[in-house]
């Protein structure tokens, strides 16, 4: 059965990624990314995607509700997933503001144009940051989805906002959503301010490679095409009002992966520099992603070896896409972010 799905923010890391599984899943399915293209947002990842006769894309940002409205009711799509989001902590903590326009406006406006036009299903992408952290010394707490959101930084409140946001339409004008909330993915088109591909890119160059504080956040990664089969699971099932942690079972330290990567790329440690801890820095995440695997049969299927193994050569393979990120506006950040430090 043909269907039409509108992805937002698919010009981004997981978005992009998505758009991929799904044109590869579902070929008769069509395909619309939205994406205003911010500085995370890169057409040229849809390079490939915009040669499939059954993908479209369209410049908008999510906060212009005529221009969504206009789109929506010509494309009719029978479902939305919003990726769109701003999602770097480290720039949260310098311009909230845009955080709460994007994350949480951007949000209700999504939700009030497929209200309007009766659009059958929207579907919510968050993270696990919106519950705060877990103590280092309790390797026996995880997250479920009856944790008590706790957000740390303006980046996860935003995003928390955004997910009570969702559930309120759900109750109030019982609006068709579900929320996915994830862990932290990794892989092909990873943003370069990130930890893994900031690494990798630094490594390659002989480059001093930052670290916050002493190391030890832990994080449960995720490969994102698990992530992606999760949220394709979650659309084409019927239970509504649902909240899903999809976790990953890979929980590692920063240091710990710093190191990883040094050594598959056969570079030295002393390229590790420490530099100041992130203010309101989590210390550890992790997941229990019981009820989806449950409800749904996910699981994720990728070992942390094999998914860093597959990045690593992915950014290898891959030079002329991370080399244009790196250079102008971003390297200007870059320079603000690390440079003093």
């Amino acid at each position: 059965m043909e269907k039409t799905i509108v992805v937002t923010g698919g010009a981004g890391f997981i978005g992009s990624n998505f758009i991929y599984y799904m044109l590869n899943k579902h070929p008769y399915y069509k395909i619309i990314c939205v994406d205003c293209l911010t500085y995370a947002g890169n057409l040229s990842t849809l390079k490939k995607a915009l040669e499939n006769p059954n993908f479209r894309f369209e410049k908008l940002n999510i906060c212009d509700y005529e221009g969504i409205k206009k789109l929506f009711k010509e494309a009719k799509p029978d479902i939305v997933v919003n990726f769109a989001a701003e999602s770097h902590v480290d720039r949260s903590i310098k311009t909230p503001e845009i955080f709460v326009d994007t994350n949480i406006k951007g949000t209700q406006n999504l939700m009030d144009v497929c209200r309007e036009l009766e659009i059958p299903r929207f579907h919510q992408v968050s993270t696990d940051e919106v519950y705060g952290d877990l103590p280092l010394d309790r390797p026996d707490l995880f997250f479920t989805e009856k944790t008590p959101i706790h957000a740390s930084s303006p980046y996860s409140a935003s995003k928390a906002g955004a997910d009570l946001l969702v559930l309120a339409y759900h109750r109030t004008y019982n609006f068709p959503a579900t929320i996915s909330r994830c862990s932290n993915n990794y892989g092909p088109y990873h943003f370069p301010e990130k930890l893994i591909p900031l690494m990798i890119i630094n490594a390659l160059h002989n480059k001093p490679l930052p670290v916050y504080g002493d190391g030890l956040n832990v994080r449960d990664w995720l490969y994102v095409e698990d992530h992606c089969k999760a949220i394709d699971m979650i659309i084409h099932d019927e239970h509504l009002g649902e909240v899903y942690n999809v976790g990953g079972h890979n929980e590692m330290s920063n240091i710990d992966i710093v190191k990883l990567i040094l050594k598959k790329l056969k570079k030295p440690e002393s390229l590790i520099t420490f530099v100041e801890d992130r203010k309101g820095h989590d210390r550890r995440y992790a997941i229990d992603p019981t009820k989806i695997k449950e409800q749904l049969g996910w699981y994720p299927e990728t070992k942390f070896a094999d998914g860093i193994e597959k990045t690593i050569k992915w950014y290898l393979a891959h030079e002329d896409w991370w080399k244009e990120i790196i250079s102008g506006d971003y390297k200007n950040y870059y320079e603000k972010m690390y440079g003093a430090k």
